[in-house]
């Protein structure tokens, strides 16, 4: 793992109860990015007391735009891949050894596949990207890049797409993408991401928008 550097990209939103584990964990791999997306608690501080670099939003932006800003930051660092980890410990950092190995081994972009999806709307989205693409969890969070495919498309998302638009992007393109299999923990507090109406509104969205720009 040497061979390549790493920037292993953190959202973070009021995740002052995890995120110094994340941190801990994942910087063994690669550099921890955390974008710390407005929180109102001490995610930013103990991030960066655990040894992560971090990237400040003044305001919660949401989850892409701190995808994109780690991203950014990702490419100031010069990294060769880039790994996105959520900050609320449902992801096993271990697997990063396993998905930089894939990259290694030649793929471009390499993305999980949770052992469970909650909602309608993500096993909705999974089906066209399957149909379409091969792609059996488009929302999965944790997913590896080649920073090349980044530098070509020139920003991670541009219509709050849910971590998807850069993956979509690289399919078209016709870069090679991989998929590995990830166990999902339980998450401690109340998920980001939204109750049943507003989660389901948010991916069904994400779906129609990939729908129109990737044709």
């Amino acid at each position: 793992m040497e061979r390549l550097r790493i920037g292993i990209v953190i959202p973070a939103y009021n995740e002052a109860e995890t995120i110094a584990d994340v941190v801990n964990s994942a910087k063994q791999y690669g550099v921890p990015i955390v974008v710390d997306d407005g929180s109102k608690d001490h995610t930013a501080r103990l991030a960066s007391l655990a040894g992560g670099d971090v990237v400040r939003h003044d305001e919660n932006k949401g989850y892409d735009e701190a995808l994109n800003s780690g991203f950014k930051r990702s490419a100031e660092l010069e990294s060769e891949v880039v790994i996105t980890l959520d900050g609320d410990g449902q992801h096993e950092s271990g697997l990063i050894r396993e998905f930089v190995s894939k990259i290694e081994d030649g793929s471009d972009v390499v993305v999980g596949i949770r052992n469970r999806k909650q909602r309608f709307a993500e096993r909705l989205f999974a089906w066209y990207t399957l149909v379409r693409f091969g792609i059996r969890d488009p929302l999965c969070g944790m997913k590896a890049y080649r920073i090349k495919v980044y530098n070509d498309m020139g920003r991670f998302d541009t219509y709050g797409s849910i971590g998807t638009q850069l993956m979509l992007f690289a399919a078209k393109k016709g870069y090679k993408l991989d998929q590995l299999a990830v166990n999902i923990n339980s998450r401690k507090g109340r998920s980001r991401f939204g109750q049943f109406f507003w989660g389901n509104y948010r991916i069904i969205r994400a779906m129609l928008m990939s729908i129109w720009h990737v044709k």
